[in-house]
C-alpha cells in the first residue's frame, strides 16, 4: 500500500509529448510534472509559496507549451472563425488578441481560449486543456468554407509579474513596453523566431514568447534567465492561489460543457446578436432571452489553510445540497481561504451564507463578487 502522502509519479513515454523547453525547466528544478493537453507541463520546482511571490512580486518564467496554438488560414478563415465564437472577430484587427469562448449546440461551452489575429484570413487560437483542434478540424469538415486548420509549431513561454517588463525590454528593448494589453508582435531574438504578445495567464504584468522553432527551446530559456538574472527571476508554474485570486477560470475545473457563458460570468464578451451565424447561437439568445439558472462566484472561508481539492465538492445552502466547489486555496495575500463555487444564481448574491463540504469537514464560507485582485494591464514608467 503506497505510504499517506506519498504522491503519485507520472511514467514517461511517447504517447504525451514533451514541450521544447522540458530539458531546460528539468535542469531549473521542475521536480513535478502533469499531464495538460497530451503534454508534460511543470507543476513545482519545489516550493509553491516561493513560486507565488515570484508571481506576484518579482518576475518568474513558465513553461505553458502544453497552450497549443491552432491555426486557421486560407481565403474563408475570417468567416469560419466567425463560425465557432459568439464574439464578433470583425472588431479584432491585425495585431490583436480577442479572449473567446466556443460553444457546442445547447450554448455548452466547448473550451475558452486567446484568439490571435496574425493577418486578415489567418489566425491563432490558444485555448485550455482540451481538444479544440480535433472540434475546430471538425467543423471545417462539416462546412464548406475554404479554410486550413492545423497545429503550427508554436510554443508559448510566459514570463509572468510586476518586473516581467523590465526583463521584457533588456530583451526586446522598447517594442515590449510600447505594447499594449493583449496585442502582440512577431519578432526575433537572436535569431529566434518569436510572436510576443501582451498576454498570459497571472493576473500580473506579463508577455507570452511563443516560439517558433521547436528545436531552440533551451536556447530561448536560458537567454530569458539571463535577462532576468538581475531582477531575480524565478522559474515558476502556474499559480493555483494567484490565478483564483485574479478570477482567472481554468477549463475542465470551474468552466465545464455543462457550463454556459452567462454562468461563468463571460456575457459582457459575447456579441451574441453579430450578423453570423455561429455554433450555438439559436441556444445562446434564448439562455439570454431566459436568463441562466446557475452562475459561478467567489467564497471566503477561515479556519486553518485548506488543501487544495483533486475533485469537486457538495455545497448547501441551509443545510441542502446546492451546488459544488470547483476549486479552492489558501491566500497568502488574503491570509484566508477562498474558493470558486457554482451555485443556483438565487445563492450567488454576495453575503449569501453557504457550507463548503470539505474533506476534514464542513466549513462556513460567505459568498463575494469576483476577482478578489483585478488584472493588472498598465506598465508603470521607471
Amino acid at each position: 500500500m503506497k505510504a499517506a502522502g506519498n504522491p503519485p509519479l507520472i511514467t514517461l513515454g511517447p504517447r504525451v509529448r514533451k514541450s521544447p523547453f522540458y530539458d531546460a525547466t528539468v535542469a531549473a528544478g521542475a521536480g513535478v510534472f502533469t499531464i495538460y493537453n497530451h503534454m508534460y507541463m511543470p507543476s513545482s520546482y519545489g516550493d509553491t509559496l516561493s513560486e507565488y511571490w515570484s508571481i506576484v512580486e518579482g518576475v518568474s518564467l513558465w513553461d505553458v507549451s502544453a497552450e497549443r496554438q491552432i491555426e486557421i488560414s486560407g481565403p474563408d478563415a475570417a468567416a469560419f472563425t466567425q463560425l465557432l465564437t459568439p464574439r464578433d472577430i470583425d472588431n479584432c484587427p491585425v495585431g490583436r488578441c480577442r479572449y473567446v469562448i466556443f460553444l457546442d449546440e445547447n450554448a455548452g461551452i466547448v473550451n475558452d481560449a486567446v484568439l490571435f489575429r496574425l493577418e486578415e484570413n489567418r489566425f491563432w487560437l490558444s485555448p485550455g486543456d482540451g481538444d479544440v483542434l480535433l472540434w475546430a478540424k471538425a467543423a471545417a469538415a462539416m462546412s464548406t468554407l475554404d479554410v486550413t486548420v492545423h497545429e503550427p509549431d508554436a510554443s508559448p513561454l510566459q514570463l509572468q509579474g510586476p518586473l516581467a517588463p523590465r526583463v521584457a525590454h533588456k530583451l526586446f528593448g522598447d517594442i515590449a513596453t510600447e505594447l499594449g494589453y493583449y496585442q502582440f508582435r512577431e519578432v526575433t531574438l537572436q535569431g529566434i523566431p518569436l510572436v510576443l504578445s501582451r498576454t498570459g495567464w497571472s493576473g500580473e504584468l506579463g508577455y507570452e514568447l511563443i516560439l517558433q522553432d521547436a528545436q531552440r527551446g533551451t536556447e530561448l530559456w536560458d537567454l530569458c534567465m539571463a535577462a532576468g538574472a538581475e531582477f531575480n527571476i524565478k522559474p515558476a508554474c502556474p499559480s493555483l492561489a494567484r490565478s483564483m485570486e485574479g478570477g482567472l477560470l481554468s477549463y475542465c475545473s470551474d468552466i465545464t460543457i455543462a457550463d454556459n457563458p452567462f454562468t461563468i460570468g463571460m456575457d459582457r464578451l459575447l456579441d451574441i446578436d453579430k450578423p453570423y451565424d455561429y455554433i450555438g447561437k439559436a441556444a445562446l439568445q434564448k439562455i439570454a432571452k431566459e436568463g441562466t439558472s446557475r452562475r459561478l462566484v467567489g467564497a471566503n472561508f477561515q479556519g486553518e489553510p485548506v488543501r487544495p481539492n483533486e475533485h469537486f465538492l457538495p455545497v448547501s445552502v441551509t443545510g441542502r445540497i446546492a451546488g459544488h466547489l470547483t476549486r479552492c486555496v489558501y491566500s497568502p495575500r488574503l491570509k484566508y481561504n477562498i474558493a470558486l463555487v457554482n451555485l443556483p444564481a438565487e445563492y450567488a448574491e454576495p453575503g449569501t451564507a453557504i457550507e463548503l463540504h470539505l474533506p476534514e469537514g464542513i466549513r462556513e464560507a460567505e459568498v463575494v463578487a469576483l476577482p478578489w485582485f483585478p488584472a493588472e494591464k498598465k506598465i508603470p514608467t521607471w
